[in-house]
């Protein structure tokens, strides 16, 4: 799956939850995350999403380590499987075995 698929189900996942899922770009500093998704009452997950073969660039890896030494929750989602991990890891399981089910993992 490409990775633009797999963006366009976060997304769409998210939004059920009554979240978002913003697109990041931040001028000056390649590398960010793709996304950052925000859920009711929870803090923001910085998400970066790559297909099942993809890999993070080196410049990738330094804006994900700034991020974790900042203490923030970073996310490498890495196709479909990694998705439904995703969602697992902060504690929507309901999504992630809606996931499961629909791509047979």
């Amino acid at each position: 799956m490409l990775e633009k698929e797999i963006e366009k189900i976060l997304v769409k996942e998210v939004r059920k939850l009554g979240g978002r899922a913003y697109k990041w770009t931040s001028p000056g500093n390649d590398g960010v995350p793709d996304r950052i998704v925000i859920l009711p009452g929870e803090r923001p997950y910085f998400v970066e999403l790559k297909s099942e073969t993809g890999r993070l660039s080196a410049l990738q890896q330094i804006q994900i380590d700034r991020l974790q030494d900042l203490k923030q929750p970073v996310f490498v989602v890495k196709g479909i499987d990694g998705l439904s991990q995703f969602f697992q890891d902060i504690g929507q399981e309901e999504v992630s075995k809606a996931i499961d089910c629909k791509y047979d993992l």
